[in-house]
C-alpha cells in the first residue's frame, strides 16, 4: 500500500481499501475530497466503481490508476467518470502533485448556494431562506440540510448521516431524529416546497407540491 502511505506522510487522511467492491461499498457510506483507483482491482475495476459514483450522482474528484498505456484504454476511463489518469511507472511526487491540485480545484468549485424548489440555503452564513421569508440555521442543521439539497434524490441511512455529518459528535439515532424534526419546522416557517422524510433508518428529501 505504498500510494496509501506516501500520501498519510503528505499529511492526507487516508482509508484504504482492498479490492474494488470494498471501494464502491465505501464511497457509498463516506465523503472523500479526492478517491484514487486502481483500474485493476479484484471483483470490481476502478473504471466501474468511478461510474457507480457518477450513477449516484456522486462527483468526488477521481484519478485512475492503470498500467494500460493505449490511448483507448485511458479515454474508457475518462468516460466513465475519471477526472484525471495516471499511468504506470510513476513518480510518487507526481501522484502527490495530481491529488493536491484536485483537492484545490474541488474546493474552488465548492458550491456555496444550493437551491431546490423555492427554498435557498447559503453555506457561508447558515442562511435558509425562501419567498416567504428567512432564518440563520445552526451549523449542523445546515451540514445536515445541505447532505439532502447537494443529492435532492439520494436517500441516506441514519448511519450514514452520523459519519458524514455527525463523525466528531457523540450523537444518537434520536437527537439525528431531532435534528430533522427542527429542520422540518424551519421549513414550514418559511413555506419551502420541501420536507425532510424518515421511515425507519432511512432518510430523505421531499419536495411538496
Amino acid at each position: 500500500m505504498a500510494v496509501s502511505e506516501i500520501l498519510k506522510m503528505e499529511g492526507f487522511e487516508v482509508t484504504a481499501v482492498m479490492d474494488g467492491q470494498a471501494a464502491d461499498d465505501t464511497l457509498k457510506k463516506e465523503h472523500f475530497d479526492v478517491v484514487v483507483l486502481d483500474i485493476m482491482m479484484p471483483y470490481m475495476q476502478g473504471t466501474e466503481v468511478a461510474s457507480n459514483m457518477r450513477e449516484r450522482g456522486d462527483f468526488t474528484p477521481v484519478l485512475l490508476l492503470t498500467a494500460k498505456a493505449e490511448t483507448e484504454d485511458r479515454i474508457e476511463g475518462l468516460n466513465m467518470g475519471a477526472d484525471d489518469y495516471l499511468a504506470k511507472p510513476f513518480a510518487m511526487g507526481e501522484l502527490v502533485a495530481r491529488v493536491k491540485a484536485m483537492v484545490r480545484r474541488s474546493k474552488e468549485y465548492q458550491q456555496t448556494v444550493l437551491n431546490v424548489a423555492n427554498v435557498t440555503l447559503d453555506l457561508e452564513s447558515n442562511e435558509l431562506s425562501a419567498k416567504s421569508g428567512s432564518l440563520i440555521l445552526s451549523v449542523k442543521e445546515a451540514k445536515l440540510l445541505a447532505l439532502f439539497l447537494e443529492k435532492e434524490d439520494v436517500s441516506y441511512t441514519l448511519e450514514e448521516i452520523v459519519t458524514r455529518i455527525f463523525q466528531d459528535d457523540e450523537v444518537s439515532r434520536e437527537e439525528i431524529t431531532l435534528y430533522i424534526a427542527y429542520l422540518n419546522n424551519k421549513l414550514v416557517q418559511i413555506h419551502g416546497k420541501l420536507q425532510i422524510v424518515q421511515e425507519d433508518e432511512v432518510v430523505q428529501l421531499q419536495q411538496l407540491a
